[in-house]
């Protein structure tokens, strides 16, 4: 562990001095219908949108995953048949059915989501599961990317990422495979946090 610490502290003293991150520009254009623009991104990329949250989303998850059998949920709003306290490494929710989480924010420009250790507490619970169900409450969307990067998950996670849809792959002649790995499916209930 000595030798280890001392390569370490030897990095950290020997490296360039911090500095501040560059600033970006807002390139805001304004855009009203930040739900709208949000579905149809998220929709090109084979994700899809509740656009009214269920009144009862413990029921509306049993009732569209009727084959699941392990559920983790994150989200107080859902309760799981497995907790991420189960897990004992990242491997392990490999066998997830249905993961749920609730976002801090979505991109309207891209209809990405921003999931951070925080969300998710192991973070492979996102990829491993076959269907991933977000929920977003609209006023958590921003307009573009630049918006996202001021996001203050950014800058408090030390794992942050942004997700699309399931994941795909196309090939040299632009034709797209979902899943290519990762979730089998992915949607986004718009759904306002408790309290708002």
């Amino acid at each position: 562990m000595a030798a280890r610490e001392d390569i370490l502290q030897a990095i950290r003293s020997h490296g360039p001095a911090p500095r501040e991150r560059p600033k970006v520009p807002d390139f805001r254009r304004g855009s009203a219908d930040l739900v709208g623009l949000f579905t149809a991104a998220l929709e090109r990329l084979d994700g899809s949108t509740v656009a009214e949250p269920p009144a009862d989303l413990q029921q509306w998850t049993t009732a569209t995953f009727p084959q699941a059998r392990r559920i983790c949920s994150t989200a107080p709003e859902v309760t799981g048949t497995v907790t991420v306290a189960e897990f004992s490494d990242w491997s392990a929710p490999s066998d997830v059915d249905v993961t749920v989480v609730r976002t801090p924010l979505g991109v309207a420009e891209t209809g990405s989501i921003l999931l951070t250790e925080k969300e998710l507490g192991v973070n492979t619970i996102a990829v491993l599961a076959e269907h991933l169900v977000v929920l977003l409450d609209p006023a958590d969307i921003v307009e573009n990317i630049h918006r996202a990067y001021r996001h203050p998950g950014f800058q408090q996670a030390a794992y942050a990422v942004l997700l699309s849809g399931p994941s795909g792959s196309a090939d040299i002649g632009g034709v797209t495979v979902h899943p290519a790995q990762g979730v089998t499916t992915m949607t986004v209930v718009l759904a306002a946090r408790h309290g708002n």
